[in-house]
């Protein structure tokens, strides 16, 4: 399978600040992910809420890097990896990856945000920093899938207030966007990725349905934007890349 993304592919995503990659991982794969974190004690021990200013709560379990699991071998696979290094223009690392948790009928919405409204403030000089989300579970309307803004990321950041639990971009700004660039819904199917830039505008609504959308983001920062400062998410740590059989031929450490 090709790791890079083809130069109509590329022009896409620097048009629109995303591009989606249906079937990027095949159905297998994600059956055993899906599986794996489901049967994973530390996912839910280490899982944590976030309040959308409603009051209802998204669970995510985020790690800083990579270890001798199965979420850590997606986050190397090159099929994102080099694909990151077409879109930063360079090495990158991984920043950190969470598995997102949005359980039926109660997990909450996120807000109108970039995510580097925030990496912002841990000592990143530039935007050269991108995500790529990967759907474990369907994801959908009526479940809360992700919404975006195509575009948005050349505003450049813009500024971020607290809302509930999160951080939500002005929404003065955003509206005005929203009159003149409408919104688009990224419906998925377990095994599509997401790649988009860190200054898209995004957010999710409420799961109001009986099935769950779970989700894991990998996060990726160019080397040569390396941390000028301490944080909660790392600096510049070299990413040892997995080849595609990697999912496939992964099996836990010995205990």
């Amino acid at each position: 399978m090709t790791t890079l993304f083809t130069p109509h592919e590329l022009a896409a995503y620097e048009r629109d600040g995303y591009f989606l990659a249906r079937s990027l991982f095949d159905a297998d794969e994600m059956a055993r992910l899906l599986e794996y974190a489901q049967a994973d004690p530390s996912l839910s021990a280490s899982a944590y809420g976030r309040k959308d200013a409603t009051g209802q709560e998204t669970k995510l379990a985020l790690w800083n890097s990579v270890g001798d699991n199965l979420y850590s071998m997606f986050a190397r696979c090159r099929r994102i990896v080099d694909r990151m290094e077409q879109m930063l223009g360079g090495e990158v690392y991984l920043y950190h990856m969470k598995m997102m948790l949005k359980e039926p009928r109660v997990g909450g919405a996120w807000e109108w945000h970039q995510d580097y409204g925030y990496w912002y403030n841990n000592g990143c000089l530039y935007p050269l920093l991108a995500s790529c989300l990967i759907a474990v579970t369907p994801s959908n309307r009526e479940n809360g899938c992700l919404q975006v803004i195509p575009g948005s990321h050349h505003l450049g950041r813009i500024d971020h207030i607290k809302a509930g639990d999160q951080t939500g971009a002005d929404m003065e700004r955003v509206a005005a966007l929203l009159e003149r660039t409408p919104l688009a819904y990224i419906e998925a199917q377990p095994g599509d990725a997401l790649f988009f830039h860190s200054n898209l505008l995004h957010r999710s609504d409420q799961n109001r349905s009986e099935h769950p959308r779970w989700s894991l983001i990998c996060c990726y920062n160019a080397r040569r934007n390396d941390p000028y400062k301490e944080s909660r998410h790392p600096r510049y740590t070299p990413l040892e890349k997995a080849d595609d059989d990697a999912i496939e031929n992964w099996r836990p450490a010995p205990v």
